[in-house]
């Protein structure tokens, strides 16, 4: 499917063949005019999936965790679509990890799409496409959703933008754990998972954890508790607080609001970027624009006033209102 017209897409992606599915998704990806046409087709469709974000400082093990609860939700039957952001090449903006090793059991079940994203220089753990991935794989018919952020630390709150429940793994005696206790992240899950428990600090980092939650005013508690991923144990509580947290979300009336809310946040999110593209281009192409940007490298004229002629200049904006 090279070349596949809209409607092939659109057919394609909606019977939850594998091919269209990843054709839409690189659509959507590299901005590609198809790829809108085929949101805007498919847009009033989705909603039905349900959303688990991971985060997590590097090297906690949210990729090994990933891929045991996928094992337990296909042995549930659930369809899953899986997207695991990963840090980019400088270079080549493509993603430097590729596929997750530990995810390779899984790339053949035809009941999981697997999908590895760059993030192509965008800050908060994810990539700026994330959303119309998922939005795609909604559409394709997966049950539940499972977005892994790239594990760069505190940056990434973004995910509480996308995600319908929120999981933050840590793992004992590590320090980016601390700072992750320190951090605005600790206010973004809604379970907590300390994974490789088995490691003598587990006790500590928990007592850490419970002193950091009392301290803050939430308006549900997270849910603590503890996995060892690479045997198994304690993914079954993992789901089921989850499931718990959905359960919460529906009786409390908070699911419809969260997700307006995150699509809200997508449309300014999506606007700020192609803003920021267009300018970049205007002062490329506008000698005059130019001259205020090197003014401003030169020192001889200050950023604000610089931005101020900009925005009256690519945006007709008046500069009493910057």
């Amino acid at each position: 499917m090279s070349n596949p017209t809209l409607q092939e897409l659109l057919d394609g992606v909606r019977s939850g063949n594998r091919r269209a599915t990843a054709r839409a998704i690189s659509l959507v990806e590299n901005a590609d005019p198809l790829g809108y046409a085929f949101l805007r087709e498919v847009f009033p469709e989705t909603g039905r999936s349900y959303a688990v974000g991971f985060t997590g400082p590097p090297g906690v093990g949210k990729s090994t965790l990933l891929s045991a609860l996928v094992t337990l939700l296909r042995e549930r039957e659930l369809r899953l679509g899986v997207i695991s952001v990963d840090p980019s090449s400088p270079f080549t903006q493509g993603a430097l990890l590729g596929d997750r090793i530990r995810l390779v059991d899984h790339f053949l079940d035809p009941g999981v799409f697997i999908r590895s994203m760059g993030t192509r220089g965008h800050l908060g753990g994810l990539a700026q496409a994330t959303l119309e991935a998922a939005l795609v794989l909604d559409a394709a018919g997966s049950d539940i959703l499972l977005l892994e952020t790239v594990g760069t630390g505190q940056s990434e709150v973004e995910v509480r933008g996308l995600a319908d429940t929120v999981v933050l793994v840590l793992m004992p005696g590590s320090g980016d754990a601390v700072q992750a206790l320190k951090a605005g992240i600790m206010e973004i899950p809604d379970v907590i998972v300390v994974n490789k428990a088995d490691q003598a600090p587990a006790a500590a980092i928990l007592t850490d954890i419970r002193t950091t939650l009392a301290l803050g005013e939430l308006e549900r508690m997270p849910a603590l508790i503890t996995t060892e991923a690479l045997t198994g144990e304690g993914i079954d509580e993992l789901w089921s607080e989850i499931e718990d947290h959905r359960a919460w979300l529906g009786t409390e009336g908070k699911l419809e609001p969260r997700r307006r809310e995150h699509l809200a946040r997508e449309v300014f999110a999506i606007a700020g970027a192609q803003a920021r593209t267009h300018l970049e281009q205007a002062v490329v192409d506008d000698p005059e624009l130019r001259r205020v940007l090197d003014a401003v490298q030169d020192r001889s004229l200050d950023p604000l006033s610089a931005v101020r002629e900009i925005l009256e200049t690519v945006f007709r904006i008046d500069s009493d209102r910057c």
